[in-house]
């Protein structure tokens, strides 16, 4: 398999243009952040102080006003950093690059200019078509968060939005708890003398892990099921206690949720849907205002009885169990969201700034060249591929053959 990083850091890959001189010009981009449309997504993609340090580099900010109020950063805030507010979507997507959170509507690509740069998140399994065709057909370079990878070779954005997810789901069970939401009037943790209300958690992964660590802190008794040992062993090791773990064992597993006072479901599918793990039957004999969250429900779930709701009405009882399925738990925390998205997006906008352009980008950083899924209009992710049925090329071919 061709290294494209080490032939790119040795000069072989680069441009002619870049051969004539030692040092590369500093490239200066025109970013625009355009305000989310898509239903409760609150975050937004940069802080106002990553914004500053992005025009202090030289970068221009172009961002549409609101874009940042669902986070609590508004319009002045980022103004007084350098960025400028439009209040007309189309001038946002005058810039070189677009950086959003959700994935672009053919609305927004309409307005997009052919040969733009796209980063926004995209998974393939709620990826349409038409979306597709219309990014093809416009030649972008379209980035997707959910493969984007650190140096370490782990995918950054998932492993930081999972860590919030986790800790947030054990927040969540403990204000259902109460007597506020129509709960048991449970304390999580519980006290002295009294029994420690019981989790279960399905999903050893880094939700699983969050979720542990979260509840153990606050002073539940925790169990956590996976398929794998690899996971489990893992999971106690990071969490740094004795917890209770075992392997998805039907019998074990169904007997743990029907005693337990919360479980929560955080199992991850590679591709396709998350298996579905617990009957409508185990869910009809679980203790009367038990709780319910069901991380899995982006991926269908994995309890028989999920069912979608939203931010605005996140519940529903069924078996007097109390269900939360809210697919995007981290817009419930969205400033928080948005400090973990920026740690990540900034320093690759300034290095693509100090590379000379996302050409430069891609053939020298092997993080960023596993989340391109578009390059000049031409599709390389397998995934997609399989899915639509549209041709895959070869990312580092395409790079080559460019040279």
């Amino acid at each position: 398999m061709i290294n494209v990083s080490k032939l790119a850091q040795e000069g072989i890959l680069q441009p002619k243009e870049a051969l004539l001189s030692k040092e590369r010009k500093k490239g200066s981009l025109i970013i625009g952040i355009p305000k989310e449309n898509t239903f409760q997504e609150n975050r937004v993609a940069l802080t106002p102080l990553s914004v500053g340090l992005l025009v202090e580099n030289g970068h221009e900010i172009i961002l549409e006003s609101g874009a940042g109020n669902a986070s609590n950063f508004l319009d002045h805030h980022y103004s007084e950093q350098g960025a400028r507010i439009v209040h007309d979507k189309k001038e946002v997507f005058k810039a070189d690059i677009i950086i959003k959170i959700s994935s672009p509507t053919l609305k927004e690509i309409d307005l997009m200019r052919n040969r733009q740069v796209l980063f926004s998140s995209q998974q393939p399994s709620l990826m349409s078509i038409e979306v597709l065709k219309a990014l093809m057909k416009k030649q972008v370079t379209a980035l997707s968060f959910e493969y984007l990878q650190d140096e370490g070779g782990h995918l950054s954005v998932v492993r930081a939005m999972s860590e919030i997810v986790g800790a947030t789901s054990v927040l969540i069970a403990a204000e259902y708890l109460s007597n506020v939401f129509d709960g048991k009037g449970l304390m999580l943790g519980g006290v002295t003398g009294v029994p420690p209300t019981e989790m279960v958690i399905i999903g050893a992964g880094t939700v699983g892990e969050f979720a542990a660590r979260t509840a153990i802190a606050l002073g539940a008794q925790v169990k956590v099921f996976d398929s794998s040992v690899y996971r489990l062993r893992r999971l106690q090791s990071n969490v740094g206690s004795r917890v209770f773990t075992s392997v998805i064992q039907p019998i074990v597993l169904n007997k743990a949720v029907r005693t337990c006072d919360v479980v929560i479901g955080a199992v991850r599918a590679k591709n396709g849907r998350t298996p579905c793990l617990i009957s409508e039957d185990t869910v009809s004999k679980m203790k009367p205002n038990s709780v319910l969250i069901d991380v899995s429900i982006d991926q269908g779930g994995c309890f028989e009885t999920s069912e979608v709701t939203n931010h605005e009405k996140p519940t529903f009882r069924k078996y007097d169990v109390i269900h939360y399925c809210v697919p995007n738990i981290a817009s419930r925390v969205a400033r928080t969201a948005t400090y973990a998205l920026t740690n990540i997006f900034t320093p690759i906008l300034l290095e693509i700034g100090e590379s000379g352009g996302m050409n430069n980008m891609i053939w020298a950083n092997q993080g960023i060249r596993s989340a391109i899924y578009i390059y000049h209009g031409n599709l390389t992710n397998k995934d997609m591929s399989e899915k639509f049925q549209v041709p895959c090329k070869d990312l580092n071919l395409i790079v080559m053959a460019n040279l």
